[in-house]
């Protein structure tokens, strides 16, 4: 056993005196130690629950014959954040979360670990975590959230955001705000649409490293606490066997994850967190593999905020494992790879029934015959730009309109919610990149503003930042090269017209090479907007979205 190494022997008499300080029995430093990651806290409602997850995957290590010995991780609600210099720190955390967790595992020698993160960066973070240190894992997330209810109508954190983008253009009143606000979010666990929280934990389980139900049975539900305790059970099995993230997170495992992606209709940020956590697995998964995959992998969900369905339908409706069994009816995953259960991934979802196909379409009538996830290029993004291609109203599949330039998600704001924006537009929101931010910030409150004020089926926003999971229209984020590296979209001018053709995964700036080369001889590179602390050394080292914004070795 890996902790052998601080329980055995005269050697380490020292260190089992300190796990006598703990009150660790001689019985329990015998046991193989399971390192709990938790990412219990007090703010991010989608974490306000593990600490009772957390009590019962112990209770599962213990009842396999398992130590279970608890540690944190940290976890920003990137609701909280949005719209602020928070925001600056929510896509950052993902590499401290995978650093520090390391840095336990590595420091304590554990034999196994379990993961219980729940939203947007820390789950991705362990599974950067899990990759990199490569013992016997599994994942067990604290669930989502049950959608509220305004009026008779199911709703969501995005309801919420677009009401106020409703209440500045004047169509909706304080007090139906405050409506909004007192039942949008009624119960903890993360969100309940198809954000990148959910979209993660999902995924989760399409990689094959969480049990099934991992992403969408209800935090409030008891069944919750009965996967947390199987899940620290079946952490018993693989250590027994052996196996590890590395054996189960393997290129076709991804590909896996990406059909998937394309059949539910995830978070665009899907699109930085599976290449930077298949980096950690030293697999090559570069994004423009998605165009791929998604030419041939229906979308078979629209999931809110693309459509009136919610995290809890999809689990009544037979989960994940039952978006898998329709896209095997087409041969588009790899069944025969290993899983955390112990089995493969065809065994896993053998007999699973779709049960309601008005929330999970089959194949024979899917939402499009294509994937929800476009990545779109042309002169103004080169290497990349992303967008959420089942959020996209028809009529904004293929647009041109006048740029609307600014320099940060606050202008932007300001502008659109000043009556500025009109139909037709492309906002262009730019030094907002991984570098330029620095931080990659969200742009939730102007895609929620645009929608909320009656023009997200007119305007089309594009970033060199990213998107809300929440975020729906015309929104394309990642566009890189960004523009604190001089990227084209550094250099769009005001009017200048932009072409988008999301079918034909197409972005365009239409000014002359000669013209563009001329303003590329002017730019010069900012200042950068952030100097000191945690945030600087992030800038320094981060590289570009389409490369998943992962770190420079």
């Amino acid at each position: 056993m890996r902790s052998d190494a601080v329980t055995k022997g005269v050697q380490q008499a020292p260190h089992r005196s300190l796990f006598n300080a703990l009150g660790y029995t001689k019985e329990e430093q015998e046991r193989p130690l399971v390192g709990i990651v938790s990412s219990y806290n007090e703010i991010v409602p989608g974490h306000m629950n593990l600490d009772k997850i957390v009590e019962a995957v112990k209770m599962g290590v213990a009842m396999a014959g398992g130590t279970p010995i608890v540690f944190p991780a940290i976890a920003v609600c990137d609701g909280i954040a949005m719209g602020h210099v928070g925001m600056k720190y929510s896509l950052v955390t993902r590499d401290l979360i995978a650093d520090s967790t390391e840095c336990m595992a590595m420091a304590h020698q554990f034999d196994a670990l379990v993961m219980v993160p729940n939203c947007d960066k820390n789950v991705p973070g362990l599974l950067m975590a899990a990759a990199r240190i490569n013992i016997p894992t599994i994942f067990v997330s604290g669930g989502p959230m049950l959608a509220g209810h305004v009026h008779g109508q199911k709703r969501s954190l995005s309801s919420m955001f677009e009401a106020v983008g409703a209440h500045a253009a004047g169509t909706m009143s304080e007090e139906e705000v405050a409506e909004f606000e007192k039942n949008v979010c009624p119960t903890c666990g993360s969100c309940s649409g198809m954000y990148t929280a959910n979209s993660m934990n999902c995924l989760t389980e399409a990689l094959g490293m969480g049990l099934g139900g991992n992403g969408t049975i209800p935090a409030v539900y008891s069944q919750r606490l009965q996967l947390a305790k199987h899940a620290g059970m079946q952490v018993m099995e693989l250590w027994r066997k052996n196996i590890r993230p590395r054996d189960i997170m393997t290129k076709k495992a991804f590909l896996n994850a990406l059909t998937v992606d394309m059949a539910l209709g995830c978070s665009t940020n899907s699109m930085l967190h599976l290449p930077a956590i298949a980096h950690e697995a030293d697999v090559e998964l570069n994004v423009d593999i998605a165009n791929e995959i998604s030419a041939r992998t229906p979308n078979l969900c629209h999931l809110a905020p693309a459509g009136p369905t919610y995290m809890e339908d999809l689990n009544e409706a037979g989960g994940v494992y039952a978006v898998m069994q329709e896209l095997t009816k087409k041969n588009l995953l790899h069944t025969e790879l290993m899983t955390v259960t112990g089995k493969t991934v065809g065994e896993n979802i053998a007999g699973c029934v779709n049960r309601n196909p008005q929330v999970i379409r089959p194949v024979e009538n899917p939402y499009s015959e294509t994937g929800g996830i476009a990545v779109l290029k042309g002169n103004l993004a080169p290497d990349s730009g992303v967008v959420k291609r089942s959020a996209v109203v028809p009529e904004m599949m293929v647009h041109e309109g006048p740029a609307r330039v600014f320099d940060c998600e606050e202008d932007a704001i300001q502008a659109i919610k000043g009556g500025k924006i009109v139909a037709g537009d492309v906002v262009v929101i730019r030094y907002e990149g991984p570098k330029g931010g620095p931080g990659m910030r969200e742009m939730l409150n102007p895609t929620s503003a645009i929608a909320g004020m009656g023009l997200g089926s007119s305007v089309a926003l594009i970033t060199d930042g990213r998107f809300s999971g929440a975020s729906r229209g015309a929104s394309i984020g990642h566009v890189s090269p960004e523009a604190a590296v001089g990227g084209p979209i550094a250099l769009v001018e005001e009017g200048d017209l932009i072409r988008i053709n999301i079918p034909e995964n197409k972005l365009e700036l239409a000014v002359s090479e000669e013209e563009l080369a001329a303003r590329k001889a002017k730019w010069q590179p900012r200042e950068p907007r952030v100097t000191t602390g945690y945030l600087s050394r992030y800038a320094k080292m981060v590289t570009s979205g389409n490369r998943g914004a992962i770190l420079e070795k």
